[in-house]
């Protein structure tokens, strides 16, 4: 584990002499140390009745499997109960565990993941996460950072294709970002050295860059992808990005039915908003992937039809990126979309695509034909209403 290496290079380097004050190095160990916990933060779930009672079954029958469900802050109950509606219609064989991860504060004082997600996620290997708030400027530590470290998902898949009958200035999208999910800036390493200079630590590491490459290769393969193209910036940070290309020619090396290309951040940026379809599958490091993920959503009509996974050695976290939208809370407004897609995203990690299909396509013809589209997709319909009408399409 890569958060395993980090402390034991830490407790080899301590005895290193100090320049600093009293030394960065131990404050640099205490600072990685303290960036897995969190806040407290106060979450109150909401329900709402099943609705469709008779649901689709596909040929063959599966086994009934557990995903841990978090439902999220702000509209992420709503949408977590929609997508539940929407299951429920499908017939997939999937039973909810919902788990709140409001932080608690341990013995040592520090905020930490409440044991009832590791219990959950230890049994069922699997979640889907509604949008969590953190608060901004306030010292907090993000959530989503926490779980992604917590379950070492080394892996964040960002697919982003072009939605019929929802137009955006681009059409024929289809392509995949995958960001390496545990290093780079956002490691949590950083310190003060004097008063008014901070320094932050980019972590890069072999084994994680190589991880990341192979698992780029094979989406690409098991997808019917044809190209992956690394994303980096070794012309300037030539040992840390230098570390992270080397790794993905060597796996290109070994992966040659997959063409692979490698380009500037930049002028991956430039390149996307004049033509995005030239790109397949990107590969790239965590800052990178984070900035680019979320212009490619851009490209499609934004994060709120934008699917996403977390994916790792021993499970996967599938969750919306969308923020919490606090303004519309309760009040039946909320768009299912992102949530759903990256839902239909998790039956296919769990071989159970042909529901993943029905329901995919169930909610990609309500959007195409605009009848009962929520308000950011450009109608007037209640959050209800167009997992109703989902609903209605599967059932058909």
């Amino acid at each position: 584990m890569a958060a395993r290496a980090i402390r034991t290079a830490f407790s080899q380097i301590n005895s290193v002499p100090k320049s600093h004050g009293q030394g960065v190095l131990p404050f640099l160990q205490e600072r990685f140390l303290e960036s897995q916990s969190c806040p407290s933060n106060t979450r109150q779930y909401s329900s709402a009745p099943a609705v469709f009672k008779t649901p689709f079954m596909p040929k063959g029958s599966a086994s009934i499997q557990k995903v841990t469900m978090i439902p999220g802050d702000g509209i992420g109950p709503e949408i977590s109960q929609a997508v539940k509606d929407i299951f429920e219609a499908a017939g997939a064989p999937i039973i909810w565990e919902d788990v709140d991860v409001t932080p608690i504060k341990g013995p040592d004082g520090n905020f930490h993941l409440p044991q009832a997600i590791f219990d959950s996620m230890a049994e069922t290997k699997m979640g889907l996460k509604g949008p969590l708030a953190t608060p901004i400027g306030k010292g907090h530590k993000s959530l989503n950072l926490a779980l992604r470290k917590a379950f070492s998902l080394y892996a964040n898949v960002r697919p982003c294709k072009s939605i019929e009958g929802y137009k955006t200035p681009y059409d024929e999208v289809d392509l995949v970002t995958i960001r390496e999910n545990t290093e780079g800036e956002y490691s949590g390493i950083e310190h003060t050295i004097v008063d008014g200079v901070v320094q932050s630590i980019k972590l890069i590491t072999e084994t994680a860059s190589r991880r990341v490459a192979e698992y780029a290769f094979k989406f690409a393969r098991d997808n019917n992808r044809s190209t992956v193209t690394a994303v980096h910036k070794a012309n300037i940070m030539r040992m840390s990005d230098g570390l992270f290309l080397k790794c993905c020619r060597e796996v290109a090396s070994k992966n040659k039915d997959i063409k692979f290309t490698e380009h500037y951040l930049d002028t991956v940026c430039l390149n996307m908003v004049q033509d995005p379809t030239q790109f397949d599958v990107l590969v790239m490091p965590n800052l990178y992937g984070d900035i680019l993920s979320d212009l490619c959503a851009g490209l499609i009509g934004g994060l709120g039809v934008t699917p996403s996974g977390n994916i790792g050695e021993d499970g996967a976290i599938f969750e919306s990126v969308h923020g919490t939208a606090p303004d519309i809370a309760g009040q039946d407004k909320a768009n299912p979309t992102a949530l759903l897609l990256s839902a239909v995203m998790m039956l296919r990690h769990m071989q159970l695509g042909e529901y993943g299909d029905r329901i995919e396509k169930a909610a990609l013809d309500t959007i195409r034909e605009g009848e009962v589209l929520t308000g950011d997709l450009g109608g007037e319909a209640t959050c209800s209403a167009f997992t109703k009408e989902i609903c209605r399409r599967i059932q058909s």
